[in-house]
C-alpha cells in the first residue's frame, strides 16, 4: 500500500526509492511508518499534496441521500445529513428534520448549540418528540435513535407526514444513528427552524482488553455489540478501523482486515500507553467522524488516528500493528563490529533543509469552540533558528484531536522528534534477527559516532549466504527519550499582567460547620462534620487547609483540604458518631502570604448506624476480581503447560529462549497409536544462560485421548508437572522468578474436570516480592464451571489466604462443628472476645452487662427507652362522704408492641379536722378498658390525716393496640371533716 512508504524520507527517497523495496533477491520483513515525523511530513505537504483526511468535527449541514456512509467514533461534533423535512400543524407550524449523524450506532448526545452556545437535552421525556432543549425560550425538542439494527420506525414521523406516506413502517434507520428535530416556529422567539449541531459520543467500541475469551477480562464480545462500550481510545478507534465496522453482515467503514493479522499484545501496549492518566486525563484521546465512499481511502480514516496517539504504524510477517508515541526501552545494542562491512553503509547527522524545522504551529478541534479549528501555542527553537540561518516553519493540524493538553503534548512531540536529525542505512550481522523488528528502538554503541539510539524504520532481509544466515539491511531514523519530555507550552496561556495590591481575603464568608450523616446505596451510615461557605472572590486564594481533632484527644489532630473553587467539604476519615470534636481552617495564598489558622470551633456528630458493609475492612469488589485473577491463574495450568511444552518444541522456530548463548536440552518421548486412540509420554529438560540470564526448566506431560467411532465424542485425559526457574541481571537491575505446577484434566466432549496445585514465586523491582499457592478442583460444563479453590498469597507487605468454594465444613471426630454454606455461617459454639454486628437475632441472651449506645441498661430498660407516654391530673376538695367510686382520669395508650405498660400515680391527700376522727379512708383503683370490658388491675387503700402517696401499677397483661386506663376513687372523711385530694397521673408504655 502506497501510504506506508517511510514519511521521514526526502521528496526524491520518496518518489525513487519505494520502487526498489521489492528488487533482486532481498525479502521486506518489516515497514514502521515514522509516527515522530509528523511535522517533516507536514514540511514536505507542499510538495506532496497530502489528501484530506477525516476529523471530529462535520460543521455544515450536508443534504441529500447519496453521501458518503460516515461513523462518528469518541465524542464529536456534526451537524448531521439532513434527509427529511416535515411542516404539520396549523399555519405548519411545527417542523420535524430527521438529521443523521452515523451510519452505526452510537452512545448518545450530550449538548447541542443554540443561539452560539452549548445547551441540554433534558426535563421530562416527551414519546413523541422526546427531549427539550434546556434554557432557551424557544421551544425545540431533540428525539435520538441510537442506531440498533432492531429500532423500529418512528411513530410520531409516520403519524405526522405531510402529506400521509412520506414516512412510513418501512423506514426504520436500521443500524443509523439519526436525531428528529421538532422547531416549534413562533414570531417571538423561533421564526424559522433551528439550524442544529449535536455533540454526540460515537460508537461503542469493542475492547479485546475487556474479553475474557480473547485473553482480557471482562464481558467484551466482537460478535456481539451490545457488548461494546463508548471510548475516546483512539487504538480501539483504529482497531475498529481495520477489523472493519459492520452492520449485520455489511461493513460501514473500515479495512476488513483479518484478526489474525492483528496481534493483541501488540495492540494492548498501544492502548495503555492512550490511557495512560498524564495531567488532567488520558496521554491521548481522540475522536473522528470515519468515512467511506469514493475517493476516501482507509488511510484517510486511520492516518488521524495514529496522529492523535504519535504513534508508528509497522507492517511485518508477524501482522499489522501501531507503536504509540511514548519513549521505548532498547531492544537490542550493535556496535562497530556487528555492521557487515561488504554491504552498502549510509549515515547522516543531518536531515536536509526541506525536512528541517525550528518553528511550529498547529490547530486542534476545540470542543467549547463548537470543534472549530482552534490554534495551538507557537513553538519556536532559538538554538535551532539560529543555526539554521532561516525560519523553517510548519502548521500541524490535528483534526482527531479535542483536548488542548493532548495537542500541547502532540505538538511537542513532533518538533522535538524533528531536531533528532540522524538517519541511517545499515546491515548488520544475522544473530540480531529475532530482536531487529521495525518500529523499535535500537542502540548503536559506536567508537567512531558515539552512541546514536535509533527507531527501526525498514528492515530487509539480504540473499542467503554460504552458511544459510541473511544479513539483516535497517533503515533508521534517530530518537531519544527527550522527544517525550514535558511541554513547556501551554495553548491559552494565563495573563502575565501582575494585579496591583488588593483588598486580600482572610476568612471564609458565611462559614458553618454541621453534623451530618453520610448514607450510600446500600444503607451505610457514617459521621461527618460538613463545613460550608460563601464563592471565594480572591483569585490569590490557592486552598482551604482544614483540621480537626477529638475534644478528648487534642494531639490527635487530622486535615483535608478543599480547593479555591469549593464552597462545601465533607470531614470523614477519622470521624465517630456521638462525639465532640474541634475544627479549624486557614486559607492558603500563591504567592504566599501568612494567613493566620482559625480559633477551634466545637460540634457534636449525630449518630450514625452501622450495617453489614461496614463489617468488612477489605474492598469486596477488589477482592472478587483478586479471586478471578487467581481462578485464572490456577484453572488455566494445564493449557500453561501443554502451550509452554509445544513453545520448547518448536524453539527452531526462534520465539524461545531468544537472548540465551548457551543452551542445554534433554527429551524423552513416547507414542502409541490404535485407531481413534492416542497415548503419548513427552518430557522435556532444558537449562540455558546468556549475558546475565539463567534458565531451568523441566516439563512433563502424559496424555492419553481416545475418539469414539460410535459416538463421535473425543474423551482425553492429560496429567502434566512443570518446573522452572529463572534469573535475569540486566543494567543493575535483578529479576527472578521460580513456578511449580502439577495438573491434572479429563475431559469427554464439553465436560471436563481438572485438578491443580500451583506454585510461584517471583522479584522484579517493578512489582516487588510476592509468592502464590493456588489448589483447586474444578468441573467444566459447556461454558459455566463449578469450582472449589484454596489460593495462599504473600508479598512484602501484606498475606492472605482465600477460600473459594460453595461449601465448607469442619468436622471434629466426625461430628459438623462448623459449616458456611450459602453465604451463611453455621456454628455450633463460638467464643468471640469482641463482637461488632449490624443485628443479632437470638432465642436466649445470656450477657453481665447490655449497654444503649454506651449507656449501661438496667433491668434491661433503658433510660431513654420509653415509646411513648401521657399525663393526666385531677384535684378534689370536699367535706361530703363519696363511698362511690368516680372516674378521676382517663390515659388513652397506643401499646404497639404488646409490652407491660408502667402506670405511675403521685397523689397528696389533706384531712381537714372537723371533730371527731383524725383520719379518713381514700380507695383508688386501677381500670384497663378493652372494647368495653373493664379489668380492675389493682386496688389501693390509704388511712391518713395526710400524706404523699406514689402507688406504681405494671400491667404485665396488657394487650396490644389501643385501649384505656382510668383512675377511680372513693372517699369517706372521719367525723365530717373535709378533704382535699390533689393527684398527677403518669402512664409509660416502653420499647422491646
Amino acid at each position: 500500500m502506497g501510504f506506508l512508504v517511510p514519511l521521514f524520507l526526502s521528496v526524491g527517497s520518496l518518489i525513487t526509492g519505494a520502487v526498489s523495496l521489492l528488487g533482486g533477491s532481498t525479502i521486506l520483513a518489516g515497514l514502521a511508518r515514522f509516527g515522530l515525523g509528523l511535522a517533516t511530513k507536514y514540511a514536505l505537504g507542499a510538495l506532496l499534496a497530502p489528501k484530506q483526511q477525516a476529523q471530529a468535527s462535520q460543521l455544515d449541514t450536508t443534504y441529500g441521500e447519496d453521501l458518503a456512509r460516515t461513523v462518528a467514533l469518541g465524542k464529536v461534533g456534526t451537524a448531521g445529513q439532513l434527509v427529511y423535512r416535515n411542516a404539520y400543524s396549523s399555519g405548519n407550524r411545527r417542523v420535524q428534520d430527521v438529521r443523521i449523524l452515523s451510519h452505526f450506532r452510537i452512545t448518545g448526545i450530550t449538548r447541542v448549540r443554540v443561539e452560539g452556545e452549548w445547551k441540554t437535552l433534558g426535563g421530562a421525556e416527551n414519546p413523541d418528540l422526546g427531549f427539550r432543549v434546556q434554557g432557551i425560550d424557544a421551544e425545540i425538542w431533540v428525539k435520538l435513535y441510537t442506531g440498533r439494527l432492531d429500532q423500529v420506525a418512528d411513530p410520531n414521523l409516520i403519524e405526522e407526514s405531510n402529506p400521509p406516506g412520506r414516512w412510513t413502517s418501512d423506514h426504520r434507520g436500521a443500524g443509523i444513528a439519526y436525531a428528529i428535530v421538532t422547531s416549534i416556529l413562533d414570531r417571538e422567539h423561533l421564526t424559522q427552524p433551528w439550524d442544529a449541531f449535536f455533540e454526540i459520543e460515537g460508537a461503542p467500541l469493542y475492547d479485546w482488553r475487556l474479553d475474557d475469551t480473547a485473553g482480557g477480562d471482562g464481558n467484551h464480545r466482537w460478535n456481539n455489540q451490545d457488548t461494546w462500550e463508548f471510548s475516546e481510545n483512539p487504538m480501539l478507534m483504529a482497531y475498529a478501523l481495520e477489523r472493519g465496522i459492520f452492520n449485520g453482515t455489511e461493513m460501514m467503514v473500515g479495512k476488513g482486515a483479518s484478526a489474525s493479522r492483528l496481534p493483541l499484545a501488540n495492540w494492548s501496549q498501544a492502548a495503555n500507553i492512550c490511557d495512560e492518566l498524564v495531567g488532567t486525563g488520558a496521554r491521548y484521546s481522540a475522536g473522528l467522524i470515519a468515512a467511506a465512499g469514493s475517493g476516501i481511502t482507509h488511510d484517510q480514516n486511520l492516518q488521524p488516528l495514529l496522529e492523535a496517539s504519535a504513534s508508528s504504524w509497522v507492517e511485518d510477517a508477524g501482522g499489522e500493528y501501531p507503536i504509540a508515541g511514548a519513549a521505548q526501552s532498547i531492544v537490542l545494542t550493535f556496535t562497530d563490529d556487528d555492521i557487515m562491512v561488504d554491504e552498502a553503509f549510509r549515515y547522516s547527522t543531518k536531515r536536509t533543509k526541506s525536512e528541517l524545522i525550528n518553528t511550529l504551529a498547529g490547530t486542534y478541534l476545540e470542543p467549547d469552540n463548537f470543534y472549530e479549528q482552534t490554534p495551538l501555542a507557537v513553538r519556536i527553537d532559538d538554538l535551532a533558528l539560529s543555526a539554521d540561518g532561516e525560519r523553517l516553519a510548519v502548521s500541524v493540524p490535528y483534526s482527531a484531536v479535542n483536548r488542548s493538553e493532548v495537542a500541547d503534548r502532540l505538538a511537542d512531540i513532533a518538533f522535538k522528534a524533528s531536531r533528532y536529525q540522524g538517519n541511517a542505512e545499515i546491515t548488520i550481522h544475522p544473530k540480531f534477527l529475532a530482536d531487529a523488528n521495525a518500529g523499535r528502538w535500537i542502540e548503536w554503541d559506536s567508537a567512531e559516532y558515539g552512541t546514536v539510539t535509533f527507531q527501526i524504520l525498514e528492515k530487509r532481509l539480504g540473499p542467503l549466504g554460504d552458511k544459510g544466515a541473511r544479513n539483516i539491511t535497517l533503515t533508521l531514523q534517530e530518537v531519544s527519550d527527550g522527544i517525550f519530555d514535558p511541554t513547556a507550552y501551554e495553548t491559552a496561556p494565563p495573563d502575565a499582567v501582575v494585579p496591583g495590591a488588593g483588598d486580600y481575603q482572610s476568612e471564609l464568608e458565611n462559614y458553618h460547620l454541621d453534623p451530618i450523616i453520610i448514607e450510600t446505596a446500600t444503607g451505610s451510615q457514617r459521621a461527618a462534620i460538613r463545613a460550608s461557605w460563601d464563592v471565594i472572590e480572591d483569585v490569590t486564594i490557592s486552598f482551604v487547609e482544614f483540621q480537626y481533632r477529638p475534644v478528648d484527644q487534642p494531639d490527635a489532630i487530622m486535615g483535608e483540604t478543599a480547593t479555591s473553587d469549593q464552597t462545601v467539604i465533607q470531614l470523614v476519615s477519622g470521624v465517630i458518631s456521638l462525639s465532640d470534636y474541634e475544627v479549624r481552617y486557614r486559607l492558603v495564598s500563591d504567592p504566599p502570604r501568612t494567613i493566620p489558622w482559625t480559633d477551634w470551633v466545637q460540634v457534636t456528630t449525630l449518630d450514625a448506624r452501622l450495617v453489614g458493609a461496614d463489617f468488612y475492612p477489605i474492598d469486596l469488589d477488589q477482592l472478587a476480581q483478586d479471586v478471578k485473577d487467581f481462578q485464572a491463574w490456577t484453572g488455566n495450568a494445564v493449557r500453561d503447560v501443554l502451550e509452554q511444552l509445544q513453545a520448547v518444541s518448536t524453539n527452531s522456530a526462534g520465539n524461545f529462549l531468544v537472548g540465551f548463548s548457551d543452551k542445554q536440552e534433554l527429551r524423552r518421548e513416547l507414542r502409541s497409536t490404535t485407531d481413534g486412540a492416542v497415548a503419548l509420554f513427552t518430557e522435556e529438560i532444558i537449562t540455558a544462560t546468556g549475558p546475565g540470564s539463567a534458565l531451568a526448566l523441566k516439563i512433563e506431560a502424559l496424555e492419553a485421548t481416545v475418539n469414539d467411532p460410535v459416538t463421535g465424542v473425543v474423551a482425553s485425559s492429560t496429567a502434566v508437572s512443570l518446573l522452572s526457574t529463572t534469573v535475569s541481571a540486566q543494567a543493575g537491575t535483578i529479576a527472578a522468578n521460580a513456578s511449580a505446577i502439577i495438573a491434572l484434566q479429563t475431559t469427554i466432549g464439553d465436560v471436563s474436570a481438572g485438578s491443580t496445585f500451583r506454585m510461584g514465586t517471583d522479584y522484579t523491582p517493578a512489582a516487588g516480592w510476592s509468592s502464590r499457592i493456588g489448589i483447586e478442583a474444578r468441573v467444566t460444563s459447556g461454558s459455566t464451571f463449578r469450582s472449589s479453590g484454596l489460593y495462599i498469597e504473600a508479598t512484602a507487605s501484606a498475606s492472605r489466604i482465600v477460600l473459594d468454594t460453595d461449601q465448607f465444613v469442619i468436622m471434629a471426630g466426625g461430628v459438623v462443628t462448623a459449616l458456611f454454606d450459602a453465604g451463611t455461617a453455621f456454628i455450633a459454639n463460638a467464643r468471640i472476645r469482641n463482637l461488632t454486628a449490624g443485628n443479632i437475632t437470638a432465642s436466649k441472651l445470656d450477657a453481665g452487662q447490655v449497654l444503649q449506645n454506651g449507656t449501661l441498661i438496667t433491668s434491661l430498660i433503658a433510660g431513654n427507652a420509653i415509646t411513648d407516654w401521657d399525663n393526666q391530673a385531677f384535684f378534689l376538695s370536699t367535706g361530703a362522704n363519696g363511698p362511690s367510686f368516680v372516674t378521676r382520669v382517663t390515659i388513652t395508650v397506643n401499646n404497639t408492641g404488646a409490652i407491660p405498660p408502667l402506670v405511675f400515680a403521685r397523689m397528696n391527700s389533706v384531712y381537714t379536722a372537723g371533730g371527731g376522727s383524725s383520719s379518713a379512708t381514700v380507695n383508688m383503683r386501677l381500670v384497663r378498658t378493652v372494647g368495653g370490658v373493664d379489668t380492675v388491675l389493682r386496688s389501693v387503700t390509704y388511712n391518713s390525716n395526710s400524706g404523699v402517696y406514689e402507688p406504681v401499677f405494671l400491667d404485665a397483661a396488657a394487650p396490644a393496640g389501643t385501649f384505656t386506663y382510668r383512675i377511680d376513687t372513693n372517699h369517706t372523711p372521719a367525723g365530717g371533716a373535709g378533704i382535699t385530694i390533689d393527684c398527677s397521673v403518669t402512664a409509660n408504655w416502653w420499647k422491646k
